[in-house]
C-alpha cells in the first residue's frame, strides 16, 4: 500500500471500467492508500451489494457521491443533459426525483454531498467539440475559432438566464424534499468541460446567493476550470479564488491543454501553475481526485506528495 491519503478521498471514475465487482474496484483504491472515495454515476445497484457490506462494517469512507446515483441508463439522465433545466415538465420532475434518490444513498453512506451536473443551454449540434477541434487545428485566435466562439456566446448568454432560473427552482424542490426527510447532505453544483453546459463560475454564484440558507454550493472541477479558462469562458483561478467560501469539494485534477483529468504537476512537468488552487484545495470541506485510468498508482502518489508538501509549506510560511 502506498502512502495514507487522509482526509483526500478518490473518485471509482479512475478504475470502474476495470472492474465489474464493486468490492474489488474499491479495494484498488485502497491500495492507493486512499480511505475515501467518491462513487460516482457509473456505479450500478449490482456494484453496490459488494460495496455497501464495506461501508457498514467501516472499511470505506464515502466523502461524495456523484449524481445521477446509481447509474441511470437513460441519456436523458446522464451527465451531459439539461436535467434540471429541462423545459419539458415531466422530464425535468423526473430529474428532480432522481437527485433526490442520490441524496438519499448519500445520506444513507454517510457523505458529506451530492455532485451535480445542473444542465445546460442547449444547442441544435454539439458546438464545443465543434470549437475544440479548431482550437486544436488553427488556434483559438483563429478567425473560425473567434467567430463560432462568438454565435456560441450570444445564444449562451441570451439563453442562460432562462435555464438558470429552471436549474433553480429545481434545486428549491430538491432541498424541500431533503430537509423535510432529515437529509443532512449538500448539494455542489459542479463547473463543467464544456462551453455551453451551466455553470459557469458567475453563474453559481447567482445560484448560490439566491439560495442562501439552502445547502446549495459550488463544486470546483479545477480542470474543468482550467479547460473554460483557455477557450475562453471565464478567468479560472481569479473567480474561484473568490468563491472560495462558496465551495463544498473540489475535483482535484490538471488539464494538458483540453485533455482533462491527469495528476497535477506529474503529467504537466509545470511545478508552478497548479499552485493558484491550493488554497481551495486547503479550504476545500470535501478533497477528491478525479483521474482517468491512464494515470498510474506511483504517479498519483507522487502527485499527491508533492500538492499536500505544497500546502504544508504555505502554512509555514
Amino acid at each position: 500500500m502506498l502512502t495514507s491519503k487522509g482526509e483526500y478521498s478518490f473518485s471509482t471514475c479512475w478504475n470502474i471500467k476495470r472492474h465489474t465487482s464493486g468490492a474489488e474496484m474499491i479495494a484498488e483504491i485502497q491500495e492507493l492508500g486512499f480511505q475515501q472515495v467518491e462513487l460516482n454515476y457509473n456505479v450500478t445497484t449490482e456494484m453496490l451489494q459488494t460495496i455497501e457490506p464495506m461501508i457498514e462494517r467501516g472499511l470505506i469512507g464515502i466523502s461524495s457521491v456523484h449524481n445521477t446515483f446509481p447509474h441511470t441508463p437513460d441519456p436523458d439522465y446522464g451527465t451531459d443533459s439539461v436535467l434540471l433545466g429541462f423545459d419539458d415538465k415531466v422530464k425535468r420532475q423526473k430529474a428532480i426525483d432522481l437527485l433526490v434518490k442520490s441524496a438519499e444513498y448519500a445520506y444513507r453512506y454517510g457523505a458529506r454531498a451530492v455532485v451535480v451536473h445542473p444542465g445546460e443551454v442547449p444547442f441544435a449540434t454539439n458546438i464545443d467539440e465543434t470549437l475544440k477541434g479548431i482550437y486544436h487545428e488553427q488556434g483559438k485566435d483563429s478567425p473560425a475559432y473567434q467567430q463560432l466562439w462568438s454565435e456560441m456566446i450570444e445564444r449562451r448568454e441570451s439563453l442562460s438566464e432562462h435555464y438558470l432560473q429552471r436549474i433553480q427552482h429545481s434545486l428549491e424542490e430538491v432541498c424541500d424534499r431533503v430537509l423535510s426527510k432529515g437529509y443532512d447532505v449538500a448539494f455542489g453544483i459542479e463547473t463543467r468541460s464544456r462551453c455551453y453546459q451551466m455553470p459557469t463560475l458567475s453563474e453559481a454564484k447567482k445560484i448560490r446567493d439566491r439560495m442562501q440558507g439552502a445547502p446549495v454550493y459550488l463544486w470546483y472541477d479545477i480542470g474543468h476550470g482550467m479547460m473554460m479558462d483557455r477557450m475562453g469562458l471565464y478567468q479560472n483561478a481569479e473567480e474561484a479564488n473568490a468563491m472560495k467560501d462558496d465551495i463544498i469539494g473540489v475535483h482535484i485534477h490538471e488539464t494538458l491543454g483540453l485533455s482533462d483529468h491527469w495528476c497535477p504537476y506529474i503529467h504537466s512537468k509545470d511545478m508552478t501553475f497548479f499552485d493558484r488552487f491550493l488554497d481551495i484545495i486547503d479550504a476545500a470541506p470535501v478533497k477528491v481526485y478525479e483521474l482517468k485510468a491512464a494515470c498510474q498508482p506511483q504517479e498519483i502518489e507522487d502527485s499527491h506528495q508533492l500538492l499536500i508538501s505544497k500546502i504544508q509549506e504555505r502554512h509555514r510560511k
